[in-house]
């Protein structure tokens, strides 16, 4: 139960939140914690400071509880923006949602971008250099699982069909080599799920019907390079990326969130990923 600061009912901008954060972490901290743990130290440090309770980002109740549960807290639950993260404007536009949130992300931001300057680069059209930038946009700032069709939900008010069908699909295609085209199985799967692991019936389903669709080279235009924009010394700016947003996604003038679409609570979950209820 973490005990409350005397810093607690002081109101904190988030360079002071940290910084506060830090050293109390500090204190608290010894060279034989492994790094998560000290992660761990860290954002009790930053509840105390701010006399909250804030949830983790978790798949419902009962992914919580398969983890262990969350630690108690003392305070009140936080309904509001984490001033751990960037505020956001009234309206905010894609390229806040990049600059705010999922470049936050370092390794999974850069992908991103590093994905879209490729498609640049082998002159695919505007469309399909958006779809490789949104692409893994579910993983980084949503939702992991499924994140094909987290993704294609997502953004489908908001560009052509073939984009979000793209995403939705480059999921199962990714799974199965083409070697007409010169994509292989990644190897870097056989490590990550083991070299017996064979993909559920519903991904082969999708499989076979992307394989037979008119916007199958789509899919794989997506999967063609994913591999290569994992270059941790190559730096990309997402403003090079401005004109084709502007050309490509049709940015609600509410703002991504508060225009009533039947996707604007995903984008309101990405704006407060915290909130408790």
């Amino acid at each position: 139960m973490a005990v409350p600061s005397p810093l607690a009912n002081r109101t904190l901008n988030q360079s002071e939140l940290v910084e506060q954060a830090k050293a109390l972490a500090a204190d608290r901290s010894h060279d034989d914690m492994d790094l998560g743990t000290k992660v761990d130290v860290l954002e009790a440090a930053m509840m105390e400071l701010l006399d909250i309770q804030i949830m983790k980002p978790v798949v419902g109740r009962v992914a919580s509880l398969a983890t262990g549960g969350l630690p108690g807290a003392s305070g009140r639950w936080l309904m509001g923006d984490d001033p751990r993260l960037p505020a956001m404007p009234e309206a905010p536009t894609l390229m806040d949602f990049f600059e705010r949130r999922l470049l936050l992300d370092k390794r999974g931001g850069n992908h991103l971008l590093q994905s879209a300057k490729l498609a640049m680069e082998n002159g695919l059209p505007e469309h399909m250099v958006l779809a490789r930038l949104l692409h893994d946009m579910s993983v980084i700032c949503l939702i992991r699982s499924d994140h094909g069709h987290w993704g294609a939900q997502l953004i489908a008010p908001y560009v052509e069909k073939e984009v979000a069908w793209a995403i939705k699909y480059h999921q199962a295609l990714r799974f199965f080599a083409a070697p007409d085209l010169g994509y292989e199985y990644p190897k870097s799967y056989l490590q990550f799920f083991g070299e017996d692991y064979s993909v559920p019936p519903n991904i082969q389903r999708e499989y076979e019907y992307a394989r037979k669709h008119k916007w199958y080279m789509s899919g794989m235009q997506i999967c063609l390079n994913d591999l290569y924009a994992f270059d941790p010394g190559k730096s990309v700016d997402v403003r090079e990326f401005e004109d084709i947003i502007g050309r490509n996604f049709r940015q609600p003038k509410e703002g991504l969130g508060f225009d009533g679409s039947p996707v604007a609570h995903m984008w309101r979950t990405i704006i407060s990923p915290n909130k408790f209820l």
